[in-house]
């Protein structure tokens, strides 16, 4: 017959190899949905791309005159530079909603293994033998403790890709607005 901490620490280590099983096929499954996104992308900025190369290269070969080069270039920045912006955009959402997807999966597996373990806590609590009072507080103010830990360490992640989002769009701000200059000084040549 197994003793009670035997019988603790195997119920308490299947639980954590089953959550554990569990996030990372989670995670794996969120990854691959990610990198589809990401291929999706950029199979379909390579096709616009070959496209809009083949009719610039068409239109500045027809041109008549050589002056007309650089208007014809110019006039295609403009268009170009929108479009790397709009494809980082893109390639930003896909990354902050993996990111996010991550995230949310973690959390739920660490509130429900909490829930499994506090459970588990209780339940053992109920059939343990007498004297071990003690020992049934102890683990659950440990428990409790985790819990508080994991919910500071939900937030500080929280903060910290919300920090992250705002860089992203602060700097795709500032390439359109580089991408703008870039352009009015084309056009001026």
């Amino acid at each position: 017959m197994f003793s009670f901490q035997d019988q603790f620490f195997f119920a308490t280590s299947k639980a954590h190899f089953d959550a554990q099983v569990e996030l990372i096929t989670t995670l794996a499954i969120k990854a691959v949905e990610g990198m589809e996104k990401v291929v999706e992308l950029n199979m379909s900025a390579t096709k616009a791309l070959l496209d809009e190369y083949t009719a610039s290269s068409k239109q500045l070969a027809s041109a008549k005159d050589p002056q007309e080069l650089p208007s014809l270039a110019a006039a295609q920045t403009q268009p170009n530079a929108e479009k790397a912006v709009a494809y980082g955009r893109q390639l930003a959402d896909i990354l902050t909603s993996t990111q996010s997807e991550f995230a949310k999966a973690a959390e739920m597996q660490m509130a429900e293994t909490g829930r499994k373990v506090s459970t588990l806590v209780d339940e053992i609590s109920k059939n343990a033998p007498a004297g071990s009072e003690n020992v049934i507080a102890l683990m659950k103010t440990v428990v409790g403790k985790a819990n508080a830990g994991y919910e500071q360490m939900t937030k500080s992640t929280k903060q910290a890709v919300e920090a992250i989002e705002s860089n992203m769009h602060t700097a795709a701000a500032q390439l359109t607005h580089a991408a703008e200059k870039t352009t009015r000084s084309a056009k001026r040549q």
